[in-house]
């Protein structure tokens, strides 16, 4: 007996201490996704990019707001937002324990608002998305006039856009023939 007691002090302890202790992680873990608001932009490209549909988007343009929406109930941890994130507003942390008492503890919510178009007002993108825009556009090194002119391209919706490309373009010689 004390022989077996001494070979089980030597090999020491083959399990963790969790829960009673933390948990370690190896690096680039991936657990409970962390989102920064104020870093976002509200592009959508992490709802797009979504395998199980855990991100989603809403676009409410008679409000003139986008929400964005992450429930963890339905994330499988993927690592896919994190990378198509322009400005890292998501994150994938090492926190693992995610049990809650409450289901809609597991849902996380945030809002934006959409940017009115300069021709005719109707909301149709997020401000913060056309600034970060034209924040590229400067940081590439382009003349102030150039991101002036482009800035105007990003406050219009499509639908301006498309009436003015419309206007500009002139009837081709062969449809003035035959209407003569």
């Amino acid at each position: 007996m004390f022989k077996l007691l001494k070979i089980i002090a030597k090999a020491g302890e083959a399990t963790e201490k969790y829960p009673f202790a933390p948990m370690p992680v190896s690096p680039g873990f991936r657990g409970k996704p962390e989102f920064t608001a104020q870093q976002c932009i509200a592009c959508a490209a992490c709802a797009v990019a979504c395998p199980p549909n855990a991100l989603t988007v809403k676009t409410n343009t008679a409000e003139g707001r986008r929400t964005w929406a992450l429930n963890l109930g339905r994330c499988i941890f993927c690592g896919r937002c994190e990378e198509v994130c322009p400005t890292r507003a998501i994150t994938l942390s090492p926190d693992f324990e995610l049990a809650v008492g409450n289901k809609n503890d597991l849902l996380q919510q945030a809002t934006f608002t959409l940017a009115s178009c300069v021709c005719c007002g109707t909301p149709f993108a997020p401000a913060k998305e056309i600034e970060y825009a034209v924040a590229l556009m400067q940081a590439s090194g382009l003349p102030e006039l150039e991101v002036e002119a482009t800035r105007t391209q990003f406050a219009t919706c499509p639908d301006c856009k498309r009436k003015a490309a419309l206007a500009s373009i002139e009837p081709a010689q062969h449809l003035r023939k035959g209407n003569a």
